[in-house]
C-alpha cells in the first residue's frame, strides 16, 4: 500500500526560522525537509554551470560577447 505524502509551505520570520527547522528535523514523521536555502544554492550552482559552459563556447569560438565598455556604455 502506498502512502500518500502531502507537503506544507510554512513562512516565519528569520528570527523563528531556525527554531522551527531544529523542531521539524526532530519530528519522526517527517522524511524531507526543503527550504529556500536549497533552492538559493541550487541555483548559484546552475547559474556557475551555464557560466562555464559560455566561458568554453566563447573558447571554442561559438559564442561572441560584447567589450566591457560596450556593456557599460549600454547601462
Amino acid at each position: 500500500m502506498l502512502k500518500k505524502m502531502r507537503h506544507v509551505t510554512i513562512y516565519t520570520t528569520d528570527k523563528e526560522y531556525s527554531h522551527f527547522i531544529e523542531l521539524a528535523r526532530n519530528l519522526h514523521y517527517v522524511k524531507r525537509i526543503e527550504t529556500d536555502e536549497e533552492d538559493d544554492a541550487q541555483n548559484v550552482i546552475q547559474n556557475i554551470q551555464t557560466g562555464l559552459e559560455e566561458v568554453n563556447q566563447f573558447k571554442k569560438g561559438a559564442l561572441k560577447t560584447t567589450s566591457a565598455q560596450d556593456f557599460l556604455n549600454e547601462l
